[in-house]
């Protein structure tokens, strides 16, 4: 991997990073996470500015977190030396699955956290990255060791992604050969790990409020169909919206999506 493509990706990310943030301390902070050689390198290699350059557009604009993922595993695939790529997502320790390059990488995903253990789950729950250079050598998870080996893969790279102080995620990335990454790889799935990060908590937020807009609209329609209905005010109809809600340890937006749907209250 030639350290071009590493130096194109810092670029690419500070770009990115006007866009998100608009200030001269967040450019300076992603620049400052990477070592200057590294930021400064310059001789050929297999990607151009055009395809970082795209990256960020495409981070930018993705609506909401699923095509946000996809855009990142997707890059990873013309980035770095790995056959397959992959995120898994955390919320209120829940997982998800996010986004993967193939079927397989969701096999091996759902493997270990049905099992609880494997490089992922120490990833998910230490916060730390973790590379398995030859698969076949490994010997921390002799049942994962034996499954991958199945499906053919020699390296895997696991990096956390972390977005205000909190673990959102973790990007993996495979590959069918021995000791496929060396160290300008693991760089690179750091900085798109990051980048990744800020753009996935962005499309959460962005789905949060979205999803707040939608509940109010729909116990304003609730509360407008009580008060037709019992000539209350607003106040009153709201209080017995609340009620029902803490009666029956329901969600506001649950209650009045039921009152619009059936025209009664829960019981």
């Amino acid at each position: 991997m030639s350290t071009f493509v590493l130096g194109q990706l810092v670029a690419a990310g500070i770009i990115w990073g006007m866009t998100q943030y608009g200030s001269a301390r967040s450019v300076e902070e992603q620049h400052a996470a990477v070592p200057q050689g590294e930021a400064d390198a310059g001789a050929q290699g297999p990607l151009g500015a055009d395809a970082f350059a795209q990256l960020a557009v495409d981070l930018h604009d993705a609506v909401g977190v699923e095509e946000t993922v996809d855009a990142v595993v997707q890059f990873a695939l013309q980035a770095e030396a790995c056959s397959y790529a992959g995120v898994v997502l955390t919320a209120r320790g829940d997982r998800e699955i996010g986004a993967v390059t193939d079927p397989v990488v969701a096999r091996i995903y759902q493997e270990q956290i049905d099992s609880g253990e494997g490089p992922l789950l120490t990833a998910l729950t230490e916060g730390v990255p973790v590379h398995v250079p030859d698969v076949a050598a490994e010997t921390r998870w002799p049942a994962w060791t034996a499954r991958l080996a199945e499906y053919g893969i020699g390296s895997v790279l696991h990096v956390p992604m972390w977005a205000g102080g909190q673990l959102i995620g973790v990007l993996a990335l495979f590959n069918a050969t021995p000791n496929a990454f060396d160290a300008d790889d693991e760089a690179i799935a750091h900085i798109l790990a990051r980048h990744a990060s800020v753009a996935v908590a962005s499309a959460r937020d962005g789905e949060t409020m979205i999803a707040a807009v939608d509940a109010r609209k729909l116990v304003g329609q609730a509360m407008g169909i009580l008060m037709e209905r019992f000539d209350l005010d607003d106040a009153k109809a709201f209080e017995i919206l609340k009620r029902y809600s803490q009666d029956t340890n329901t969600k506001l937006r649950d209650v009045a999506q039921q009152l619009i749907d059936t025209r009664k209250l829960p019981s």
